[in-house]
């Protein structure tokens, strides 16, 4: 009776399309089909709830439906931004914004049907002539003294799926109160508020000044460069993974210095169906596949591949046996952050005004290479919009050097605010050279960071719960956790727990104090006696709690590495049973 009367909901919305004569026909068509199918499968997921615009913005499959990333559903989030731009900044003569897509489907029409709407609504467009990365727009807001942007991706989710980001005039991801503004005003928005019919006089078509400008900024964050010069012939294999960085990447490692760039020609094609891998994500070892089996080929030095938007970089490079090994997440931030502090101390370049960034799940390494270089290192939540807020905040009194996170972005730079493939490549194959200048790998340099600083692993625990069913089932585990907190994680008192909710720190004697965060978000963080550190959060895209474990753990040399890891992975597999996950 239930799922009848779902159906019958989804069907008198779905009516209300075909209905009105504000939706096209082939949207009209497609609803019909839906209608007429025996299976209302489809329909129910396309209609029965309104696709809800978050404090990330949209993201959702592409179709017709109020579920659906559609002209509507991404016009009505334009209307609603349109609207609030020009509320929030009424005092102004003129508000612009920069517009980028990526190489999804749909992303370039997305893309300039914001355009219109925007213009309709008396606000100038700076819209990109291509596909452009993530951090190229970010950067291009600030470069034009934009009041906002928006970027059309769904970052490394499948090719079903596409994606509607907002940014404010700092470069970043628009954070509180503006967020909850935007989407105030986005649920106000039916679809015959929508202005579609654009103004050409105020959309402006922007590419290659901004990609020199921004290229050429990029490239002054190198910060040996004559070590490039040395070893310009480094063999670098790099994918885009059919995405937008193939319009920089490359560009940017030449304007560096390197010489040996072979890129993966099955992946230099824009394709957003993303055709030669399962997922375009470079976390996946499956997304390298080519690109590894073409460094095999040439004997390269380095594999490196950016995801559809380019904002996320992953990496691969030869162990101490010469077989190619990737690098994850949490190794790529503490390479990053150990190389720009190590050689910025060594050429002089350091003031004492510098800091660095990591988010709270992100490997606790990262703050002993800070601290052991006098180094301040902030933590904020996951989320780049974070690290951005900490750069805003200190802006024009401490000079940040570098931030990441767990999951492959990083940012070398502030003229830009959001995590950055482009500077990240380029920066990444610096080190190599600077490794190779030595006589030693990428490989060699993460071995060297765990001899001098201690070994450390990590691992991610997903738990998917669909349904609401399954996100009734995340709320009662996250209550649980507080109401009766975990006591020991592998055998190994627990001495403080972190409960980001109430900004509050449990200490196991019983004290508590307040914990300094910006605002309460659904995570709690353990600490055991031993350096185990597990956080816990619900997923805020995807039905799902994630569980990040990290492992302190000794390691006597390289060779010991793989030992230590299995060693590492057996005492994960006791923090499972402690958290009831096995």
């Amino acid at each position: 009776m239930e799922n009848k009367a779902l159906i019958a909901q989804c069907a008198k919305v779905a009516q209300t399309w075909l209905d009105s004569p504000l939706y096209d026909e082939k949207t009209k068509a497609d609803v019909r089909d839906m209608l007429a199918n025996v299976d209302k499968t489809e329909l129910i997921d396309s209609f029965y709830k309104n696709l809800e615009f978050g404090t990330g913005g949209l993201r959702g499959i592409m179709g017709p439906g109020t579920n659906r990333m559609n002209i509507y559903t991404v016009g009505a989030a334009t209307q609603g931004l349109s609207n609030y731009l020009n509320r929030e900044f009424a005092d102004r003569e003129s508000i612009s914004v920069v517009i980028g897509y990526d190489c999804r489907n749909n992303s370039e029409l997305f893309a300039k049907t914001c355009a219109d709407i925007f213009s309709a609504n008396g606000i100038h467009v700076y819209l990109f002539d291509d596909m452009r990365p993530t951090p190229e727009m970010s950067y291009a807001i600030r470069r034009l003294g934009c009041q906002s942007g928006i970027i059309l991706t769904a970052s490394h989710n499948p090719k079903e799926y596409n994606g509607y980001k907002a940014y404010w005039d700092d470069g970043a991801q628009v954070l509180a109160p503006h967020d909850k503004g935007i989407i105030d005003e986005v649920n106000k928005v039916r679809v015959d508020d929508i202005k579609f019919k654009g103004n050409p006089d105020l959309i402006s078509v922007i590419g290659e000044e901004i990609d020199r400008d921004y290229l050429n900024d990029v490239k002054g964050i190198s910060i040996d460069p004559a070590c490039i010069s040395r070893q310009k012939g480094l063999k670098i294999v790099y994918t885009p993974i059919h995405g937008t960085g193939m319009k920089l990447i490359p560009q940017s490692l030449k304007l560096w210095g390197f010489e040996n760039v072979t890129c993966v020609p099955e992946q230099m094609i824009k394709d957003g169906n993303f055709s030669t891998v399962v997922s375009p994500n470079p976390e996946n070892a499956e997304a390298l596949t080519l690109a590894l089996k073409l460094a095999k080929e040439i004997d390269a030095d380095i594999v490196m591949a950016s995801d559809p938007d380019a904002d996320r970089v992953g990496m691969a490079c030869k162990n101490d046996k010469g077989e190619w090994t990737l690098i994850n997440g949490n190794q790529t931030c503490l390479i990053f952050l150990y190389y720009i502090i190590k050689n910025r101390q060594a050429r002089g370049l350091m003031k004492g005004n510098e800091f660095i960034v990591k988010t709270i799940v992100t490997t606790e390494l990262v703050k002993r290479v800070a601290d052991t270089a006098n180094i301040e290192m902030l933590d904020c939540y996951t989320g780049f919009k974070w690290i951005a807020r900490e750069i805003r905040l200190l802006e024009g009194k401490k000079q940040y050097i570098g931030g990441g996170e767990e999951s492959y972005g990083f940012l070398a730079e502030d003229f830009v605010r959001d995590k950055d493939a482009v500077s990240a490549c380029s920066l990444l194959a610096e080190i190599c050279a600077w490794a190779k200048d030595q006589g030693k790998t990428l490989y060699d340099v993460l071995m060297e960071i765990y001899r001098d600083y201690g070994f450390s692993y990590n691992t991610t625990v997903n738990v998917v719960k669909p349904g609401k069913a399954g996100a009734d089932e995340i709320k009662a585990m996250m209550e649980g956790f507080r109401m009766q907190p975990v006591k020991e994680l592998a055998n190994s008192p627990v001495k403080r727990m972190l409960d980001y909710q109430s900004l509050t720190v449990h200490y196991s004697d019983g004290r508590k104090e307040p914990l300094a965060m910006p605002e309460p978000s659904n995570v709690i963080q353990w600490f055991a006696e031993d350096g185990t550190k597990v956080s816990v959060r619900p997923s805020g895209t995807e039905p799902k709690i994630k569980f990040y474990l990290e492992v302190a753990g000794e390691m006597r040399d390289a060779a010991d590495y793989p030992a230590a890891c299995q060693r590492a992975e057996e005492k994960a597999q006791l923090i499972k049973r402690s958290l009831g996950l096995e």
